[in-house]
């Protein structure tokens, strides 16, 4: 068995625990039509009735698909999404895992990141996730610092922190592959301060020479600087209006083989990172919809919750 097979296998049986006789659909597009592909086989060779549906890629993440397929999405028990943009973050998928479906997002995803990220310890990785996920649940503030300049304080009283596990083996449960964070909606209009991404950023790529300077104030991006790179993000989220500069989540990343590649699937779940991300929150339990989601990555941060430091660094402080 060559080695995307392989990683099919584990994403159809062990991830979303795909039983004989289940209906499982696979949404992909064109750039990750291979791994689609490789999905579907993996689901059929499960004993599973199993589809695959081309979509026309879309524009951004979270634009929503074709509302024939948002509708096919809730009549099906499992559904596998590789697609060049992400219908993580859309109603239709909302929709669906409301109905009971088990739901797996991967955006952007590479045979390479595929390969190497599904062969992984995803016990250790959920006990880390779910243990990062639970102080969250319980905190008011959560400061972020880092050596570059990110400075930011985040409001998350009352918001439920969540665990990205890649176990997705209950009605309505759901997640990236490859998984691997803990993440929050902090509270809109509350966040302050001033966010230095470089590692990564959705739709710019790897941060080698320039980084991405944000100041964040009353909960929105309201300066971006940073050359090349800034202008290219700017460009992205202005076409969406103002809640595209909604601060909509922090995220830490949980899994160990993961790497910075400019994918950022890939790069948000890299251990010893935290990741910020602008725009849609509705499914982290926030209230904006906007048809954009755009992460960054910062890189070896200190993580103060309440006052209590739990990574100081780019280093875990609490296992």
């Amino acid at each position: 068995m060559d080695e995307l097979k392989s990683a099919a296998k584990i994403a159809v049986e062990g991830c979303m625990a795909v039983k004989e006789g289940e209906n499982v659909l696979v949404i992909t597009d064109e750039p990750s039509r291979k791994i689609g592909y490789a999905l579907w086989e993996a689901a059929r060779d499960a004993g599973a009735e199993a589809s695959v549906i081309e979509i026309i890629p879309r524009k951004s993440n979270g634009e929503e698909p074709p509302a024939y397929v948002a509708e096919l999405m809730k009549l099906v028990d499992a559904i596998l999404i590789p697609t060049s943009k992400s219908l993580s973050h859309t109603d239709a998928r909302r929709s669906a895992c409301k109905a009971g479906v088990r739901i797996a997002t991967l955006p952007g995803i590479t045979e390479d990141m595929m390969v190497r990220t599904l062969n992984a310890d995803y016990d250790a990785i959920a006990k880390r996730s779910d243990a990062l996920a639970a102080i969250i649940s319980k905190a008011s503030n959560v400061r972020v610092t880092s050596e570059k300049g990110t400075d930011i304080n985040l409001v998350v009283e009352g918001r439920e922190g969540q665990s990205d596990t890649g176990r997705n083996h209950k009605p309505g449960d759901f997640s990236n592959l490859p998984a691997g964070e803990a993440y929050v909606a902090p509270l809109e209009g509350k966040s302050e301060g001033v966010v230095v991404f470089d590692g990564s950023m959705a739709g710019v790529g790897i941060l080698k020479d320039e980084v991405i300077k944000v100041k964040v104030e009353e909960g929105f991006a309201t300066e971006i600087t940073g050359g090349k790179g800034a202008e290219r993000l700017i460009s992205i989220m202005e076409p969406h209006g103002k809640l595209a500069f909604n601060l909509a989540e922090l995220g830490i990343g949980t899994h160990d083989k993961a790497l910075i590649t400019g994918h950022v699937l890939e790069d948000e779940k890299v251990i010893g990172t935290i990741h910020i991300a602008f725009g849609d929150n509705k499914s982290m339990g926030g209230t904006v919809r906007v048809a954009s989601h755009l992460d960054g990555v910062v890189m070896s941060p200190s993580v103060t919750v309440d006052g209590e430091l739990i990574m100081k660094d780019g280093k875990l402080l609490i296992f």
